[in-house]
């Protein structure tokens, strides 16, 4: 039986209070009919014995104490899903916007989704190739994998983000069974054209569906768009058996988003006003991704979050670097001298890259060549800051090569256009151009066999 309620006690922001209410459960919808007889939905939030509290979506102007009448769908919030969700352009709460009609559900699933059972899981082992030497030789994506990407304000992560969607491929069998799910939250109308108008000119639109939550959409929608997104992914990976890649940008404006919604509900704060639940719920999207027995698919996360003042410390970065395996750390100084992507290597890592690469996956030489480009690197550093001390001049010969290397790597390895492609023979070979530039005698993470069929080639 279906019940409905009329009235409601108080309204506070995006929340309304309504007493007297039997049978209900956390995350139901509810059908909120106006005065006007306007339609919104809203879901539970709280309650507290007879009393619930409903976040309403689309916001709780002209909403009336006396009149507004309530109705229990006896649900939580479900997407309908379908095979023909690939291509589609969807609002940040997963109804379409792109003017192609509605989705045909085959099955619907509930947002809120679960970790997977680590049990159940696979342990990640072959790589995604996104074309940028960075990420590919140094800190290597393997499908199945969380990998975020911070970033600052004002940075290229959205045009990283658009390379990697248009770039990005598997090898092997399933290399045409390959999709992206890409979700935009909190971005402006212009970003948002941005992205829609590359996808479709680098003619990659038609595996992508795309979830955009605008600015001046309402912040409610913000919270339920990573959600939604994830569940696309879940249904494609592992119901249709496909690789899924979820870039999911930018993971700062969610967890604003979050801080606002909890403050709303007198929620006592945490570390700069978030949530002390935070860490939880960053933690209950970020282990949707991997792969599970019973399924060929997987599901690979890029979450790209900005650092309020580039730092690192700051909750939502510090958060995500405990839950996810790894990072790529996108460098203000590195963008501010011309380089794309700027992609700072020393503090970027990929835990799972070790059992990914090598011999079978991309190359046997990948993992030497990888520690020798790490080692040599950090040697730049320090040639750099004695060279700030006593001057260029005063260094010795190895130090002058060590600079110089510097120069070499950021300016041809790290740095490569928006439309560079670069398979990964290409960027190891690359690598190996360049430690050629060093005495051999410097290249003690290599073997001589390997010395001997690369070095000076």
């Amino acid at each position: 039986m279906i019940i409905e309620y009329v009235g409601v006690k108080e309204i506070n922001g995006s929340l309304v209070v309504i007493d007297g209410v039997k049978g209900v459960s956390y995350e139901e919808i509810v059908d909120i009919r106006l005065d006007s007889g306007t339609v919104r939905q809203g879901r539970i939030v709280q309650i507290e014995g007879d009393r619930i509290v409903v976040q309403v979506f689309e916001g709780t102007r002209d909403v009336s104490l006396e009149n507004t009448t309530t109705r229990l769908t006896g649900h939580p919030m479900e997407m309908p899903l379908s095979p023909e969700i690939v291509g589609r352009i969807l609002n940040g709460s997963g109804k379409p916007i792109d003017g192609l009609g509605d989705i045909y559900p085959v099955t619907k699933r509930d947002i809120n989704g679960t970790a997977i059972n680590p049990v159940s899981r696979i342990y990640p082992r072959n790589f995604i190739n996104t074309g940028i030497s960075s990420i590919d030789t140094l800190s290597t994506l393997i499908r199945g994998q969380k990998l975020p990407i911070f970033s600052g304000s004002g940075m290229k992560h959205n045009e990283l983000a658009v390379q990697i969607v248009r770039q990005a491929k598997i090898t092997g069998a399933d290399e045409n069974n390959f999709g992206v799910v890409f979700a935009a939250m909190g971005v402006k109308n212009d970003v948002a054209d941005y992205f829609k108008k590359s996808f479709e000119e680098a003619g990659v639109m038609q595996h992508v569906t795309m979830l955009l939550n605008l600015s001046n959409d309402p912040i409610i929608e913000r919270t339920l768009t990573p959600r939604c997104a994830l569940t696309v992914a879940e249904y494609l990976a592992f119901e249709l058996n496909m690789h899924i890649l979820v870039i999911m940008t930018d993971m700062t404006s969610y967890a604003e988003a979050l801080r606002e919604f909890s403050s709303s509900k007198g929620e006592i704060p945490g570390r700069k006003g978030y949530p002390g639940y935070l860490y939880s719920d960053l933690a209950s999207m970020y282990e949707r991704a991997g792969m599970i027995k019973g399924s060929t698919g997987s599901l690979t996360q890029i979450p790209i979050l900005t650092m309020p003042n580039d730092d690192i410390t700051h909750p939502v970065p510090d958060l995500t670097g405990y839950i996810t395996e790894g990072q790529i750390v996108l460098d203000r100084g590195l963008q501010n001298q011309g380089i794309y992507p700027p992609v700072n290597v020393l503090p970027s890592l990929s835990r799972l890259m070790k059992d990914g690469i090598g011999e079978g996956f991309t190359r046997a030489d990948h993992p030497s060549l990888s520690n020798q480009l790490f080692a040599s690197y950090a040697k730049v550093i320090d040639a750099r800051s004695l060279a700030s001390v006593i001057g260029e001049e005063e260094l010795s010969e190895t130090d002058k090569k060590y600079i110089e290397f510097g120069r070499q790597f950021e300016n041809t390895f790290v740095n490569q256009g928006f439309d560079e492609n670069r398979d990964i023979s290409q960027s190891l070979d690359l690598g190996w151009k360049l430690l050629s530039t060093l005495p051999r005698t410097e290249l003690d993470r290599v073997d001589d066999e390997l010395l001997d069929k690369y070095y000076g080639k």
